[in-house]
């Protein structure tokens, strides 16, 4: 027979990134395209410890069902932990969640009916628009300037709107950080309204030289939704995150997941409570810091050494992530086969776009998982092509005349 496909089912869409992703599989790819966490900052023996002594003394509980908004404790430790940057949290306001993405489609099930309209920053998390879009959103675009999205809430294209979501943390896929002056104009432009405010904030704890400003949710109580997770800190795998909230909208997410999953692992939440207890992310996060600021100083050394003047790029101060601007006219989804042939992989920045023309000479390159040396020689083959695509013009001899 034909099955009949619900309308909703032509939102989902597959994600150029997961498909980048079965290309790493080639004998001698080098990927710069997945935002994948490196390997070595795994806490295996910590997590395996952590494991045992679980099972040893609370299997019953870690082997069984538990409460849809999660374990007691570890929602306590996460109010805690946002309490430490200035959030107003009670345990009560938290959702443990499959992960943040989990959390982005749930934010999506009780915030967005068809037709309202959610404010992004441009570019944004390909993510959040794959979560959201099934339900149905207008997205419109936030114009930025250095300091991050503006609040522009009052531009007519803005008119209505039900949600802001943004990433002030190293962005994905900028890797910009939105200065202390935007969030306060932030909470400013939004306290009052009937606009809530989706923080996203996976790569926060992963800065180099010193920590970012203060979520903008800390000036915006009762007004605000934050996302985090686990698995930038400890691993993707275990997939744990959470939502911050008000409480009557984290008890309507609860009742949204419990259609879908009932519950995010019991046995995945003690051990994760396990290690954090045990001060294991106090002594991790030093270790990931040191390893990722090395690497993204290779690929800003890589980039200086062998891209054309004509490429562009900043320096993040933390995350996982460089953006890179070709020059107007390059194509870099037409390059991409270029780079594949080579062995290299980013994914092109147009993927990145909710709304309006999506510039084409874009790019995001990921300097998590690639040991330097691999940076090293990715960037040098993608200076190649690139250069070989839009070489420069040639500088033409003053005539005799002009002489």
């Amino acid at each position: 027979m034909t099955f009949t496909l619900s309308q909703r089912s032509a939102h989902y869409t597959p994600s150029p990134i997961r498909e980048l992703l079965n290309l790493t599989e080639q004998p001698g790819m080098i990927s710069l395209a997945g935002g994948l966490p490196a390997p070595e900052s795994f806490p295996v023996q910590a997590l395996r410890s952590a494991c045992v002594d679980v099972l040893d003394t609370q299997a019953q509980g870690a082997l069984q069902y538990g409460p849809s908004e999660g374990i007691a404790p570890l929602r306590e430790w996460v109010a805690a932990h946002l309490r430490a940057q200035g959030i107003e949290a009670q345990a009560d306001e938290v959702l443990i969640t499959s992960g943040s993405q989990q959390g982005l489609d749930l934010v999506g099930r009780v915030l967005i009916d068809p037709g309202s309209t959610v404010l992004v920053e441009r570019p944004t998390y390909l993510g959040a628009l794959q979560a959201f879009a099934p339900y149905g959103p207008r997205f419109a675009d936030l114009d930025e300037d250095a300091g991050g999205a503006l609040p522009t809430l009052d531009d007519p294209a803005h008119s209505g709107a039900r949600m802001v979501y943004l990433q002030p943390n190293f962005r994905n896929p900028t890797g910009q950080t939105m200065t202390a002056a935007r969030r306060t104009q932030w909470a400013r432009a939004l306290r009052g309204r009937s606009i809530a405010l989706l923080e996203d904030n996976p790569y926060g704890d992963l800065w180099f030289d010193g920590p970012p400003p203060a979520p903008v949710a800390a000036q915006l109580p009762g007004q605000s939704l934050v996302l985090g997770t686990f698995s930038k800190v400890l691993s993707p795998g275990l997939r744990l995150g959470y939502v911050h909230g008000p409480h009557e909208v984290i008890a309507k997410m609860a009742l949204a997941r419990q259609a879908a999953d009932l519950q995010t692992s019991s046995l995945t939440q003690r051990l994760v409570l396990k290690v954090l207890e045990g001060g294991l992310l106090d002594a991790q996060l030093p270790h990931i810091r040191a390893l990722y600021r090395a690497q993204r100083d290779a690929m800003l050394a890589a980039l200086s050494r062998h891209m054309p003047d004509s490429v562009h790029w900043d320096a993040p101060q933390g995350g996982m992530f460089i953006w890179l601007s070709l020059p107007q006219g390059a194509d870099a989804t037409a390059l991409l086969p270029l780079a594949l042939q080579r062995k290299v992989a980013y994914v092109p920045g147009t993927a990145f776009y909710a709304a309006g023309p999506a510039p084409r000479h874009t790019l995001r390159l990921s300097y998590a998982t690639a040991t330097p040396a691999q940076i090293e020689t990715a960037i040098a083959r993608l200076g190649e092509v690139f250069s070989a695509a839009h070489p420069p013009e040639p500088r033409h001899a003053p005539s005799a005349l002009a002489a």
